[in-house]
């Protein structure tokens, strides 16, 4: 008996995916990805022309909830966000922290000018 397998069934049973087999699933994962980035870019643009409800309410709602998904989408996937380690998160966390802290900072200081200030 010799170790080699005699059909194409036994030589894939168990075996790990080859580094080029991998790269083409990822490839199509970014494709279908881009894809679908576009498609949402786009149903952003024809919502914002359409006349969807009374206002800009409804419609501004569903811009944001587009944009969202589309956020998700580059984020999770074309940046790598979804497979990253606790470290990243960290980082990412005290950023989102510091960029609301610094906004609320802004606001709350927006009408607080000094005595005798001129305003144009």
């Amino acid at each position: 008996m010799s170790d080699h397998p005699t059909s194409p069934s036994e030589h894939d049973s168990g075996a790990a995916p080859t580094p080029a087999a991998n790269f083409n699933r990822y490839v199509r994962l970014c494709a279908v990805i881009f894809v679908v980035v576009v498609c949402t870019t786009t149903a952003m643009i024809i919502t914002s022309f359409s006349h969807v409800g009374e206002g800009w309410t409804l419609k501004v709602a569903l811009i944001l909830a587009i944009a969202v998904v589309n956020a998700f989408l580059v984020a999770g996937y074309l940046m790598h966000l979804l497979s990253e380690k606790r470290l990243v998160y960290t980082v990412l966390a005290f950023t989102v922290c510091f960029f609301i802290g610094l906004m609320g900072l802004t606001m709350w200081a927006t009408n607080g000018f000094p005595p005798g200030t001129a305003s144009h």
